[in-house]
């Protein structure tokens, strides 16, 4: 009898601690919704909004001097546009101008669920459409964070950009949510990983294995430019150099000593600056960029 209630307690014990890793994986898509703090006054941003797949989108556009391209800015999961704002600073300070935005289920747009660059990979072709609609003629290309990142690499047909700056990415999504659950709950977390995996036909309307940027960047002939940090948990090293190794030419890498899954911008403000515009300035900004 007394082993009976011991088995009927570790039995308890685990369908809570199941029940638990489930629900972190099943949070992972939960809508992150909430409102945006005024535009920056010193940017002299515009509101925008646009239509995708009946979902309204929000952000703001922000205009340069004398622009000689423009950047799509693309935030990471669980953030929004603000998360982009110094970047918009930074790339006005140096010519272009820039279209940054929430994506669906986060700040101030619409949307019931994340769907991990899935349905994102249509918004941002809708977002730069409308990009290009403000800068006629310019060069366009893309700065793009964690989701925003694989947003960009999963767009089919790819995005008609000069470059991408893809930092943080995930390879494949099955990794990306074991890696997330594990790290929110500890080493037993990747067991709850296939629960959400398995959800993704019924609940999002798509299979997880069409969530691989690691196919679409072999293919894309686009300049590539990888950042990630050497201490990410959430994106591993291994991850992102295996992503790197996969990459079609031309691509470069930075690998971010000793930073996280963090705003690399933040992180290493005068080094990511000095490479970002590097690699804007000789795929996007430059005269035979924008003649071509």
């Amino acid at each position: 009898m007394k082993l009976r209630r011991i088995a009927i307690v570790l039995a308890l014990i685990a369908l809570v601690g199941w029940g638990g890793i489930a629900y972190e994986a099943y949070r992972l898509a939960l809508p992150d919704r909430r409102p945006v703090a005024p535009r920056p006054a010193d940017l002299s941003a515009r509101d925008i909004e646009f239509t995708s797949h009946g979902v309204t989108v929000r952000g703001w556009f922000v205009r340069a001097d004398q622009p000689r391209g423009v950047i799509l800015l693309m935030h990471g999961i669980h953030a929004n546009r603000s998360q982009m704002i110094d970047r918009a600073r930074f790339l006005r300070r140096a010519g272009y101008s820039s279209l940054l935005y929430d994506s669906r289920a986060h700040g101030e747009s619409g949307g019931t669920a994340i769907t991990f660059g899935h349905l994102e990979s249509d918004d941002a072709r809708a977002a730069l459409a409308l990009a290009r609609s403000f800068e006629p003629g310019k060069p366009a290309g893309v700065i793009a964070v964690s989701l925003g990142g694989a947003a960009a690499l999963l767009a089919d047909p790819p995005l008609d950009v000069r470059a991408i700056i893809a930092e943080s990415v995930y390879p494949d999504i099955d990794g990306a949510i074991s890696n997330r659950v594990r790290n929110a709950v500890g080493c037993c977390g990747p067991l709850g990983a296939p629960l959400l995996l398995a959800m993704f036909r019924p609940r999002l309307g798509f299979s997880a294995s069409e969530l691989r940027p690691i196919d679409h960047v072999k293919k894309l002939t686009t300049p590539k430019f990888f950042l990630f940090g050497t201490d990410d948990h959430d994106t591993t090293l291994r991850e992102s150099v295996e992503m790197f190794d996969a990459a079609a030419e031309p691509k470069r890498m930075w690998a971010v000593e000793g930073a996280r899954h963090v705003d690399l911008h933040g992180f290493a403000r005068k080094r990511y600056e000095q490479c970002v515009l590097d690699f804007l300035d000789r795929y996007v900004g430059s005269i035979l960029a924008t003649n071509r």
